[in-house]
């Protein structure tokens, strides 16, 4: 017998049954999904209530460490960088007037370091209100004004307490050094030093200094080849210091020992 087919008749699609199926396992799979989270959920809030104490005792902890160093900085850090300021007050003004003295130069840097007037003196500054501005700065005048007086260790002692960032006093206290460290015939340490002073920071003031001390340094430590990188950088970089004046001389001296 013939068929035929109806007009407008459409044949059903033949994944209608397997489209059920993958709708019921996305349905058991979400299922799944949602119990695993309840799982979780639960076990998170059993930890929590057996270690509620231990919980609550971190976070009281974390607190009174913060409110710790709040009022720390506010009661006692702040005061004591205050403090400090008022005591460096008269030892900075005869340090700084020994440098325009003349005759009274290494007078007034004693009493810079020794203290008058009812005042601390430097060293005082430095080493009691250690960790505060004053007392940083204390370090590097003591320092220095060691080094003017040529007691060289505490020089290198002093200068290697202080810290900074500053361009030009962070290589002018590792320069210090290494000029102590020659004083003190320790050349190894100078050119050591003098390399820290140039990393330290590249400017027109203290890079050529540092440039022409430690190249003199490493030639006399026969380091010929690093005494002429740091000549040929002062005439490279550096052409219109006062370092450069007679570079040309230095630099054939360096290759004449290659």
């Amino acid at each position: 017998m013939a068929t035929y087919k109806k007009r407008g008749y459409k044949p059903k699609p033949i994944k209608e049954k397997g489209e059920k199926i993958e709708v019921l396992e996305q349905e058991s799979t979400t299922a799944e999904v949602f119990n695993t989270l309840d799982e979780g959920a639960n076990k998170a809030e059993d930890f929590v209530a057996r270690n509620q104490k231990g919980i609550f005792i971190i976070i009281g902890l974390a607190a009174a460490i913060m409110l710790g160093y709040l009022g720390y900085k506010k009661f006692i850090a702040e005061p004591k960088a205050e403090e400090a300021m008022n005591e460096m007050y008269t030892a900075k003004k005869h340090f700084d007037d020994a440098f325009v003295a003349g005759a009274n130069k290494d007078s007034l840097l004693t009493i810079a370091l020794d203290g008058a007037e009812g005042k601390l003196g430097l060293t005082d500054i430095a080493d009691q209100y250690s960790g505060t501005p004053a007392g940083n700065i204390a370090s590097y005048d003591a320092g220095m004004a060691y080094l003017n007086l040529k007691d060289y260790s505490n020089a290198v002692k002093y200068l290697g307490e202080f810290k900074t960032d500053d361009a030009v006093l962070g290589p002018l206290a590792k320069g210090g050094m290494g000029d102590a460290f020659v004083q003190l015939n320790q050349l190894p340490d100078a050119l050591e030093y003098y390399e820290k002073a140039i990393a330290a920071s590249t400017n027109d003031y203290t890079t050529p200094m540092y440039l022409l001390k430690a190249a003199n340094v490493a030639q006399t430590l026969s380091e010929y080849n690093k005494a002429l990188q740091y000549y040929k950088r002062i005439k490279s970089d550096f052409s219109d210091s006062d370092q450069a004046k007679n570079i040309e001389t230095f630099i054939g001296r360096a290759e004449a020992n290659n």
